[in-house]
């Protein structure tokens, strides 16, 4: 079981990646029609691309962002249920959470109605406070 509750946060690395992917393909091409990166400013960074190129471009940038923001406590939390001996409820949530970001990418990088967004960050933060108090009560041996 420890395994298992290993590969739904794999696969959100993997999906991170992909994330990654698609921001570099979509904002390059933006850059390049912008006269390409050697017309940036020293020390620029991405969020210096807000309102000036597409927004539905940076819309994958945000994105990728939020990939490192809350899925870093599921990383973590993951990891103490593999130590701590996971049930398969415990699997069940961390899929579900998975799937859920993943949904949530796809609908903000793509559409990004903020109502659906917001609705599907919300069903994903309950997945996680399920494993976070499951965590807790393994760890504190209830």
């Amino acid at each position: 079981m420890q395994a298992q509750i290993l590969a739904p946060a794999a696969v959100l690395v993997a999906w991170t990646l992909v994330m990654l992917v698609w921001m570099a393909m979509t904002r390059l091409p933006a850059l390049k029609n912008l006269g390409g990166m050697g017309n940036a400013r020293p020390g620029g960074r991405g969020q210096d691309l807000e309102g000036v190129i597409e927004d539905r471009i940076n819309w994958k940038s945000h994105n990728y962002t939020h990939l490192h923001e809350q899925p870093t406590l599921f990383y973590a939390i993951v990891v103490i249920l593999a130590i701590l001996g996971p049930q398969a409820h415990d699997v069940a949530f961390a899929w579900a959470y998975v799937a859920i970001r993943v949904i949530h990418s796809i609908w903000q990088a793509t559409v990004n109605r903020v109502s659906v967004r917001f609705l599907l960050f919300l069903l994903s933060t309950v997945c996680l406070m399920v494993l976070t108090v499951r965590a807790v009560a393994l760890a504190l041996n209830y």
